[in-house]
């Protein structure tokens, strides 16, 4: 019985085309795919290239590394992992000279440089340069939160907030200050405690030139001058520029006070509040004033006195007060208008 003849791949038809000069390449058919995966249907030119894929669906790993016995399916990626090890990183960014291991890698950080954002959110238009960017940003809207502690099963949208997470239940805290008996759960958190002695202020307002210790708090330092106001109160639409102050001020429609006095029992919605408070008990005045000499709890308040400043207006009949309190009694005197603010 005569044998099936076995498909070319690409290099057994180009040895084909030196022996017979006669042979077109339409019937060689150079380059057709003709090796197919049983399992998935992909298709390859040559027989090696499916050898190597079906290691993905037998989880085979042939290639391993000699440093650190990671293994790997293809030969490529082993060739690849190797620089992590000796340090190579071949690719070069021709506008800043930063250099990398992969090809990728540059691709990448060459949009840092040209702007590009490829990758769209539907639901709010924001762009991103990077696919998985895109990806951990849609968990914001769909709510999803993939990454679970094993300890208590707390759920976070991103990996690296896990990994802060976990820190939490050995009760350790290995980085310690040296300056202070404080100590953190990561090593970043006390690098940023450390400028606090130190009185660095690495991060630069470019409009103002005002200095701060965080990249954080330059960026909502930021949105003083660019008017942004991102988070939003669901109940009265107010907009505040951090975050900190809207779970404050949703206070307010809650009516929740969780900051209590411990000798009085009187609770209030602000932790200054309760500070403030606090002195009527101790009877501390740390406050001097510069003209008059007295000591007082709020020497802002009582430098009105001094000033004639009243910061207080009502919004019927234009008359000024030095105290909110004292504006808030007097609103009671206009029909049908009482404003207490909080």
């Amino acid at each position: 019985e005569e044998k099936e003849e076995e498909p070319l791949d690409l290099r057994q038809a180009e040895e084909n085309i030196k022996e017979q000069p006669s042979t077109s390449l339409k019937n060689v058919q150079v380059g057709k795919k003709t090796f197919s995966c049983e399992e998935c249907g992909h298709t390859f030119s040559r027989k090696g290239r499916l050898k190597e894929h079906m290691s993905c669906h037998t989880g085979e790993k042939p290639f391993s590394c000699d440093v650190c016995d990671q293994k790997f399916i293809y030969k490529t990626n082993l060739k690849t992992h190797m620089r992590v090890h000796t340090g190579e990183k071949p690719f070069s960014c021709e506008v800043c000279g930063k250099k990398f291991n992969q090809k990728i890698h540059l691709k990448l950080h060459t949009r840092v440089h040209t702007g590009e954002k490829p990758f769209g959110c539907n639901t709010c238009s924001r762009n991103f340069n990077q696919k998985n960017h895109l990806k951990r940003h849609m968990r914001v809207h769909t709510g999803e939160k993939p990454f679970s502690c094993n300890v208590c099963g707390h759920s976070f949208a991103q990996k690296s907030a896990l990994k802060v997470h976990m820190s939490v239940h050995p009760g350790e805290k290995p980085f310690a200050c040296h300056f202070c008996p404080k100590s953190f759960y990561q090593k970043t958190n006390l690098t940023v405690h450390m400028r606090v002695h130190t009185g660095e202020t690495p991060y630069i307002c470019d409009v103002c030139g005002q200095k701060f210790n965080r990249r954080s708090t330059l960026t909502e330092h930021i949105r003083v001058h660019t008017g942004e106001k991102p988070f939003t109160c669901d109940v009265c639409s107010k907009c505040f520029i951090q975050k900190t102050v809207l779970k404050r001020h949703m206070r307010v429609h809650t009516g929740e006070k969780p900051f209590g006095c411990d000798v009085c029992g009187q609770k209030f919605n602000r932790k200054t509040n309760l500070n403030t408070h606090i002195r009527v008990h101790t009877g501390e005045k740390p406050f001097g004033c510069d003209v008059c000499g007295k000591s007082k709890s709020n020497l802002k308040r009582h430098m009105s006195v001094h000033t004639g400043e009243k910061p207080f207006v009502c919004d019927v009949c234009g008359q000024m007060f030095t105290r909110q309190l004292n504006l808030s009694v007097h609103m009671s005197t206009h029909t049908n208008y009482f404003v207490l603010k909080y």
